[in-house]
């Protein structure tokens, strides 16, 4: 005998059946939906959607693009991983093994874009 995991029911009908109702179906993924939406999950999807923002953006592993087109295709440069800081006191922040520098040359605003490189462990 198997319980509905939404109204705690007995479930009357075929042995594989999960729910007791179609109702009782819908709002228990409904619930579950709801959960996902919790902050570990935003800050989640928003540091993926950065990651793969800086990859389609970065394919030779150091390139420069306009700040506005990335902002543009959803990317948040207040959700990273870690940051690293180079010799010339400049911090780069990355997502994951994508890095970003914010730069300013002239009025237009870049972000200067690399990969993770083994030496920056050190």
């Amino acid at each position: 005998m198997t319980i509905c995991p939404h109204c705690n029911s007995k479930i009357i009908g075929r042995s594989d059946k999960k729910y007791c109702s179609i109702h009782c179906k819908s709002a228990y993924q409904y619930q579950k939906r709801k959960l996902e939406d919790s902050l570990y999950y935003v800050i989640d999807k928003k540091l993926k959607t950065n990651r793969k923002l800086l990859k389609a953006y970065n394919k030779s592993g150091k390139s420069t693009v306009r700040k506005d087109r990335l902002l543009a295709e959803g990317f948040d440069p207040q959700y990273f991983t870690h940051y690293w800081k180079n010799s010339k006191g400049q911090v780069y922040l990355f997502c994951y093994e994508y890095g970003f520098l914010d730069l300013k040359e002239n009025i237009k605003e870049k972000y200067l874009l690399i990969t993770w490189q083994e030496y920056m462990s050190r």
